[in-house]
């Protein structure tokens, strides 16, 4: 039974729609991925389904006696509380009711007090908070000013999860998180009882976490059965159908359009049906909303670095009792692909420092290669200027910037990352978290590099965008050093990983993310001398023989329990054979021929002096019309079946 339930829900900013008639219901024990691009209105269709906004036009049902909590982005505190009595929040009405009921307050109807207090569990909020915090691993007595940001969004989770809500809403819970606290908060939320929808752009968050995957596109949801990978499938199939419809409806469309304009000399007469069929096509095709374009990527690459990017022998960092980086030696060469993974405040900034030469480590020596170009991209996006337009900010002083030789306008370069040209005189201020963050990628591609360090680069990207950067820093010639807690991101990138083993020892594994887990799990089962060692170190040996951007995944008694994956999982794209490859080729000449020779046909039946004078042929050109129109259907359908490969 649904426990909520949204119906011919309206939501407009300007003259944008972001919810256009939108429906969704919400079962218990489901939990839900909410995805779509930036600016698509994810945030607020989730504000609007825990009641904190209203939508334009619709209307939301709650199940009587439901619970719901909702945790945002960016949670607010008072700085001056501590982790108790922040976490105490989520029990504020409880705390309210307890603190009249033994007050005596003249004229409370204390009967009523006492069944409410009852039907939450009021009397002992304490110990409700306590546990919580113990299940969460967090001090009581910690001041909120003092904590990180993954230890403040820990407390936002109390907070939440403390009034036992039926219904969990969280908007984008990993931001913040290191690995380590995004795989318990995937163990969290799995054993949680109630309902949960969740707004990620984290793939394998998606993968291990959620039911269900619900798409926000184009003012509409679409719904996915299964996780993210089983979504991803079914999308494929669901754009290279809706692009087949679209096609088969412009022709239509088009054809109709030339039928009215050359219908009077032809025949004379009109038919009222048909006229009103072409007014029902144009009404349908303007009120269609297309597949918003994707955006463009590309990399100013600077000159050609030395082989060798970093070597570092023997290197060591300290602050203060506590070593960030102790006896670390490696190389770095021109070319390699390297992620840095650790805990917050593990390193990774510092150790990334001390390879570009910013700055000089306690002992030990490090040698920079020759003409290095450093772009640099910020998460805390210290580089922004909120008062400068989107234009002067990508190119100061100038309308045009140049990448890789060639000149491009700054209007046309700003389209490449979806900012139409009304926006470019807008101030940076305007602009959402992700737009910022795709702003900020188009400075830094704008600037000649041969080496690339991305600081956080995934966070507040659609997963569109995400994939787009994927392919573009996989085809960079120059060194790429990542830093991100995004497993699918890194382990779709990376060759190598520089990992975080503590008390500042560094570890360099081949591969990604899932590479490291599959060998830190072998080394520690070899030690150990348990029987699971062989067995994980055969599957070692096959994923490192694999394709390294197909991550292998090992279950074994060292290795913790995976949540259950949906039956449904894509199939990967078979690719073209030499005789598929050359009829896509050759398919668009096949249609152009095709349109040309059926547009030549129309105009001889256009003209009324053919009927007198090729009266027998009329027939026949008729049905050879017809015939291309059949013709067109069925190579645009295959256009489209082996383009989708």
């Amino acid at each position: 039974m649904a426990v909520l339930t949204l119906s011919n829900a309206c939501l407009a900013y300007g003259h944008v729609a972001l919810l256009d008639h939108t429906a969704f219901s919400l079962e218990t024990g489901e939990r839900v991925g909410l995805i779509g691009r930036n600016g698509t209105g994810k945030s607020s269709l989730l504000k609007i389904m825990a009641g904190l906004e209203k939508p334009d036009d619709g209307q939301l049902q709650v199940q009587n006696g439901i619970e719901v909590a909702y945790v945002p982005q960016e949670p607010t505190f008072t700085s001056e509380a501590t982790v108790f009595s922040t976490v105490s929040e989520g029990l504020a009405e409880v705390k309210a009711a307890r603190e009249r009921f033994e007050a005596h307050a003249e004229g409370e109807d204390l009967d009523a007090l006492m069944t409410f207090i009852e039907s939450r569990n009021g009397w002992n909020w304490e110990q409700r908070v306590d546990e919580t915090l113990q299940r969460l691993h967090l001090d009581p007595d910690l001041a909120i000013s003092g904590l990180s940001g993954g230890t403040k969004k820990r407390v936002a989770l109390a907070r939440a999860l403390v009034a036992s809500p039926d219904v969990l809403f969280l908007d984008e819970p990993t931001n913040h998180l290191d690995l380590d606290a995004i795989t318990w908060l995937e163990e969290l939320l799995v054993a949680f009882k109630g309902a949960i929808v969740l707004i990620s752009h984290d793939r394998a968050f998606l993968d291990n976490v959620c039911t269900r995957i619900v798409e926000l596109d184009r003012g509409q949801l679409r719904t996915y059965p299964g996780n993210f990978t089983a979504y991803e499938g079914l999308k494929a199939q669901q754009l290279a159908d809706e692009a087949v419809t679209n096609a088969k409806f412009d022709k239509v469309l088009a054809q109709e359009e030339v039928w009215i304009r050359k219908g009077v000399e032809a025949r004379r007469t009109r038919s009222v049906a048909r006229i009103k069929r072409l007014e029902d096509l144009r009404s349908a095709r303007s009120s269609r909303r297309d597949v918003v374009g994707r955006v463009k990527l590309e990399v100013s690459q600077g000159d050609r670095g030395g082989k060798i990017v970093a070597e570092l022998e023997d290197v060591s960092k300290r602050y203060g009792n506590r070593d960030i980086v102790k006896n670390f030696t490696g190389t770095i060469l021109r070319g390699d692909k390297v992620g840095l993974v650790g805990s917050n405040g593990a390193g990774k900034t510092t150790l990334l420092k001390m390879i570009l030469g910013e700055l000089q480590p306690d002992s030990g020596t490090v040698k920079q290669g020759a003409n290095l170009g450093v772009a640099y991209f910020d998460q805390m996006r210290d580089h922004l200027d909120l008062n400068a337009t989107l234009a002067d900010f990508i190119s100061p002083g100038s309308e045009w910037i140049e990448i890789n030789g060639a000149r491009k306008h700054v209007m046309g370069y700003l389209q490449d990352f979806l900012f139409s040209p009304a926006r470019a005189n807008s101030p940076v201020r305007t602009l959402s978290g992700g737009e910022r963050n795709r702003l900020l990628l188009a400075r830094l591609f704008a600037k000649p590099s041969n080496v690339l360090v991305l600081d956080e680069p995934t966070n507040d990207l659609d997963i569109d965008t995400l994939d787009l950067l994927e392919d573009l820093l996989a085809d960079y010639p120059g060194t790429v050093f990542l830093v991100s807690h995004d497993r699918r991101f890194l382990d779709n990138v990376v060759t190598s990983t520089l990992v975080a083993e503590g008390e500042g020892r560094w570890r360099e594994y081949e591969g990604g993310v899932e590479d490291w887990l599959i060998q830190s799990r072998r080394a520690k089962a070899l030690a150990a001398g348990k029987p699971g060692a062989s067995a994980i170190a055969s599957a070692t040996k096959q994923g490192m023989a694999a394709d390294s951007r197909t991550p292998v995944t090992v279950a074994a008694d060292t290795a913790p329990a995976a949540p259950a994956a949906t039956p449904v999982v894509a199939q990967p794209k078979r690719k073209l054979s030499y005789k598929e490859q050359r009829e896509l080729d050759e398919l668009p000449a096949r249609i152009e021929a095709l349109e040309t020779e059926q547009a030549e046909l129309n105009k001889q039946l256009a003209d009324p002096e053919v009927y007198s004078k090729e009266g027998g042929n009329v027939a026949a050109m008729h049905a050879r019309v017809e015939a291309i129109d059949e013709e067109l259907m069925g190579l645009l359908e295959r256009w489209e079946t082996l383009g989708g490969r």
